[in-house]
Order: structure tokens, then C-alpha cells, then sequence
């Protein structure tokens, strides 16, 4: 097999460690700005040992090297890093602290990049490794960069205003909200480097990272006067977006941001999960007092907006047309057993671009056939695509990012004649989707509290699924956005007017996958709870119908069944304005 790297990479980082006194080097699949998607010149993981996927990491000893990712991409790692030059391991299993824990010896060094970790993750690694006489050390430039010769320059793309006519609130007043907030703890200022944290907070979009509408960033955000220092590359700012920030946003470029830090008086807050380490140590070596806070944006960003619910359903209308045409022509076209796992990616983005306000796609789709479908994050490539032909289950699992709203839906639907087993299983994740969907709850109830309800029909059957059921998703912004968390690690509390997903799932290990998603809208029901917390209740507000030939209507409550139909209905009557006389037919018939 071919590599996409080659071990002289690995030597030539040996030697840069050596001349730089450290023993092991660390490589995060990360960048500057902890951002989950990372642009071409930040894939350093890559560049060393040839992955690819969204999560992992790399380890380099004198003699030995592990490259590692989770359980959604161990085949993915396997395929493109060679076993013979790196160890291989799932990371789920043993991380980096374990591997250099059973691998690493008393006395070495270990060099990261201070950039590239956050400070609890530092901490944690480091109260580890010391149980072993191992000490982590950051160094001042990431010994990679010196040897990337060929590394892709930053894209320049100018930044957009995003409208308050669907951001509902205008720049000006979530920092003045913000920076009360802080000024009420005796915070003088914030650090901010979530890129979604610091779009939200500015009402601008960017095209800096795939999938995320982001302008990669740094603000300092002062709570006296809710002024901001942004630090950004200047070529991304038009003259027209300078005019929208105003004059309480001072723009500068990123290389005056350490400078910054150093002049800065009072408490400052920076958040040490979301935040790198380098900041830290920027304001530690100045004597400036920190304080570890979350990033003040993450809560207030979470709950929308009514401009940003009206936003989000428009968009998801548009969405649900296009995912609706796909799964007609997929039900017309699939069965002759001439369509790939890419022919369909290819045909959704068709569906998807023919739309009003669609930007780009909000993640790498899913396209799973078959046994494909069981790898929970699948990615169809040229080395992995299959054709779909003869009796089966496909998994589409994608999204798209329209001007107004973010998308993200799955639907599983058959070829040919389902199995029994197949059937229920699908039925029983149906019955969870439906289970949460229909869920009444008090204010707070916390996403672990919630997320049972997905799992009980599953868990009947003695099964279960291993990924959570749901996450938030921005609005025009990330399709994984941090709010309430519904898994059994949620813990965070489900207010009133966030956007979770809803997607629980079965996946039958070397033979087909379900998932079954929709985004939903938390809403205050009018109902108070015998406790006096607010009732909340769900909004379906994504649109396509599912596969009722997958459905076992005799495992449904008659609650259920209601339920089904009135979705399938809505589904109906809100797209076939938007369909052809083929598709209206042919979507009349899943009522």
C-alpha cells in the first residue's frame, strides 16, 4: 500500500527534537484556535503521518512513534498510516497519557506546542506523566512548521456581516450584555478564541475553515466599557464590515495580540478548556492575575433568538426540499444497482446547491452502505467507495449551511425487502427519536435525563448505541455547537429555545447501520411543573420523511403512531410547494 507520507518526515522531526533538547514531541489534530475543523496550512497530523480524519493524535519517542483515533476512524487510520512506522491505536482505549505512560521512560522530556493544547489538558497530561518521571515542556515554535516546506498558505477570504435580521440582536448589545456580566464578578477582561464564539459575538461569517461559516481570531473583550481588541488577519475586513463593528472594535493584527496580553490590568478571565495554554502562559510571565472562567459567549449563543428560530426553520424548509429530491431520485435510481456511496454525495450537493442561500455543506457526509452504515463516522473516498446494489439498508447522515440556519439530518432508508431483525431494530430507534421527540420536561432537566428516554426502546432488546443522542447547532454558524448535551456524560441543563439534535441509532457491527435525526426546538409550553420550574416541550424543525417500509407499526404506542403520521404530514404539506409532480406523488405515499 502507498502512504501518503513517508518515515523521512518522521527522522527529519527526530533530529529538529534533538536540537531542540526535548525527548518526544506531541501532535494534536488541532490549531491555533481549537477549532474541530482545521484549514490545509493547521494539518500538521497529517503532513507527519498521512490522516486525514477530524480527530487524532501522534506521538514521537526517539524509537517509537503511535499515530491514534477513535472508534469512528480506526479503519480510516489503518488505511492511511503506515503500521510499519507508527503504531496504531484507538484512542478510546488508551490516549496519549497511557501510550507514553507504557512506552516513554524516567527522565524524558516531552515538547508540545502551547498553542495547540488547552491548559486543562496540559494540566491533566502533566499530573500523569510526572506519576512516571516524565515531564511535558512547551517550545516556543512548533518544530513541524520548520520542516513543512510545502505547507499551504492561509487562505484570505473576506469576512461578511451577518444581518440581525436573522441574528436578532445587534453586535453592540450581546457585548454590553456580556461585559455587565463579567464587570458583575470583578472580570476587567476576557479572552475569546472560540471562532463561533467570536462570530456570534460579532454578527460576522467567515470561510476561513471548511464546513464552519468562521474568521478565525482573537478577542479580548473588556468589561468596563464592552470594548473589544480583535486580532485578526486585516486583509479578511471590508471597509463595509468596519462599519458594522463600529468604533468600540478595534481591529489589529494577530501579531500585536502578545503585546496585548502583556499591557493588560486587573482580572483576566480566560477559559482553560477552550482556550490554549500559550495564552496562560503570555499573562503569567507578564504578573498578570488570571482566573479560569467559561468562555462568556458559549451560554448566551446557545439560546436563539426569535429572528434566529424563524431563521433556522426557513433554512431547514429549503433543506428538507433538497434532502426530499434526493430520496425520491435515491428510491427511483437505487434499486437498479448503478449508484455508488459518491454518486449519491454528489447528487444530494446538486439537490443542496440548487437552493436559495445555500453556502456550503456543514460536515463531510455520510453516505454508508451496507456494512459502511455501522462505522458511525463514515467517509466515502475513492480508495473506501462501494456500489449499492441488491437487498440493503443506506445510512445519510449530512447538512448544509444556508445564509439564515445550519442543518443536520439523517435518514436510513431500504433497498429491496428489509430483514425482520432489521425491521426492529429500525423500529426501535424510531421509537427513541419519536420518545424524545414528544418529550414534556421542566426547565433544566439536564441532556443525561433526557437522553434515556432515546435509549429505552433499545434498551429493552438488551442493545444500546455507543455516541450520544444529541448536540446543539448554531445558526449559520457550527453544525456542533456547545449548549445542552443530550448523552449520558450531558450534564449541562436544557433551557428553553435551544437547537439539539435528536439522533439515536443501532449499528450492527460488518453489516448495516440506523440512525434516525431531525433537529429539535426546546419552547416553554405554558405549563409550570409542581416544583415552579417552566414546562418545555420539542419542535421538529427538520423536514423529510422517514422510510415507513422499515417500520414495524405494531411496536408503535398508538402516542407514537400519532405522532409519526402528524410528522409525515407536515412533512407534506410544507415541501410540495417546492417538489414536481413526480416527487409530490412519490412523497404522498410515506404519509
Amino acid at each position: 500500500m502507498a502512504f501518503l507520507t513517508s518515515p523521512d518526515r518522521l527522522s527529519a522531526l527526530r533530529l529538529e527534537l534533538s536540537r531542540l533538547g526535548v525527548d518526544g514531541f506531541i501532535v494534536p489534530h488541532a490549531d491555533e484556535y481549537q477549532s474541530e475543523y482545521t484549514s490545509p496550512s493547521s494539518e500538521r497530523l497529517g503532513w507527519l503521518t498521512g490522516f486525514t480524519g477530524s480527530a487524532g493524535a501522534a506521538v514521537v519517542l526517539p524509537d517509537l512513534a503511535v499515530a491514534m483515533s477513535d472508534g469512528r476512524y480506526t479503519i480510516q487510520l489503518s488505511e492511511q498510516v503506515d503500521d510499519e512506522v507508527f503504531e496504531l491505536v484507538d484512542s478510546t482505549k488508551a490516549g496519549v497519557s497511557d501510550w507514553l505512560l507504557a512506552r516513554g521512560a524516567e527522565g524524558q522530556v516531552i515538547g508540545y506546542d502551547p498553542k495547540l493544547h488547552t491548559p486543562k489538558q496540559i494540566k491533566e497530561l502533566g499530573e500523569k506523566l510526572a506519576t512516571r518521571g516524565l515531564r511535558l515542556k512547551a517550545l516556543p515554535e512548533n518544530p513541524i512548521d520548520a520542516l513543512w516546506h510545502d505547507r499551504p498558505a492561509e487562505a484570505v477570504i473576506k469576512a461578511e456581516i451577518f444581518p440581525e435580521k436573522f441574528a436578532g440582536q445587534s453586535s453592540a448589545q450581546k457585548r454590553t450584555a456580556i461585559a455587565a456580566a463579567l464587570k458583575e464578578k470583578g472580570i476587567s477582561s476576557a479572552i475569546i478564541m472560540l471562532a463561533d464564539s467570536i462570530a456570534w459575538l460579532l454578527n460576522v461569517r467567515g470561510q476561513d475553515v471548511p464546513h464552519n461559516p468562521v474568521v478565525l481570531s482573537y478577542v479580548i473583550l473588556h468589561a468596563d466599557d464592552a470594548r473589544i481588541d480583535w486580532f485578526v488577519n486585516e486583509e479578511k475586513i471590508t471597509p463595509e464590515l468596519r462599519q458594522h463593528l463600529g468604533n468600540s472594535v478595534t481591529i489589529h493584527s494577530e501579531k500585536e495580540i502578545s503585546n496585548a496580553l502583556k499591557s493588560l490590568k486587573g482580572l483576566v478571565q480566560v477559559d482553560h478548556e477552550r482556550c490554549s495554554q500559550w495564552f496562560v502562559n503570555q499573562l503569567k510571565d507578564a504578573g498578570i492575575e488570571i482566573r479560569d472562567g467559561a468562555d462568556p459567549a458559549v451560554a448566551p449563543k446557545a439560546i436563539k433568538t426569535p429572528e434566529e428560530r424563524d431563521a433556522m426553520r426557513a433554512s431547514h424548509i429549503r433543506d428538507g426540499v433538497a434532502v426530499t429530491k434526493l430520496l425520491h431520485w435515491f428510491d427511483q435510481t437505487a434499486p437498479k444497482g448503478q449508484l455508488t456511496e459518491l454518486d449519491v454525495e454528489a447528487k444530494l450537493l446538486e439537490f443542496r446547491q440548487a437552493q436559495p442561500g445555500f453556502r456550503m455543506t456543514s460536515f463531510d457526509p455520510i453516505t454508508g452502505w451496507a456494512h459502511h452504515g455501522a462505522i458511525v463516522h463514515y467517509r466515502a473516498t475513492p480508495e473506501t467507495n462501494i456500489r449499492i446494489e441488491g437487498d440493503g439498508l443506506f445510512l445519510l447522515d449530512s447538512g448544509g449551511q444556508y445564509n439564515d440556519g445550519t442543518t443536520d439530518i439523517t435518514r436510513t432508508v431500504c433497498i429491496g425487502t428489509p430483514t425482520a431483525e432489521m425491521r426492529d431494530r429500525f423500529t426501535r430507534v424510531m421509537r427513541g427519536h419519536i420518545g424524545m421527540a414528544m418529550a414534556k420536561f421542566p426547565e433544566n432537566t439536564s441532556g443525561a435525563q433526557i437522553d434515556t428516554l432515546a435509549r429505552s426502546p433499545l434498551w429493552a432488546a438488551n442493545l444500546d448505541f455507543a455516541h450520544g443522542t444529541g448536540h446543539g447547532v448554531g445558526c449559520y454558524l457550527c453544525v456542533h455547537e456547545e449548549s445542552a448535551r443530550i448523552s449520558p456524560k450531558g450534564y449541562a441543563p436544557v433551557k428553553a429555545n435551544m437547537i439539539i439534535s435528536n439522533e439515536p441509532g443501532y449499528y450492527k457491527d460488518g453489516e448495516y447501520g440506523i440512525r434516525c435525526e431531525s433537529l429539535v426546538l426546546s419552547y416553554e409550553t405554558g405549563e409550570v411543573c409542581s416544583d415552579g420550574r417552566k414546562m418545555l416541550a420539542f419542535e421538529t424543525i427538520t423536514l423529510a420523511p422517514f422510510d415507513r417500509r422499515l417500520i414495524d407499526e405494531a411496536m408503535l404506542t398508538p402516542e407514537e403512531s400519532s405522532w409519526l403520521d402528524a410528522y409525515q404530514l407536515r412533512v407534506y404539506e410544507t415541501l410540495t410547494p417546492f417538489l414536481d409532480e413526480a416527487e409530490k406523488v412519490w412523497l404522498k405515499k410515506q404519509i
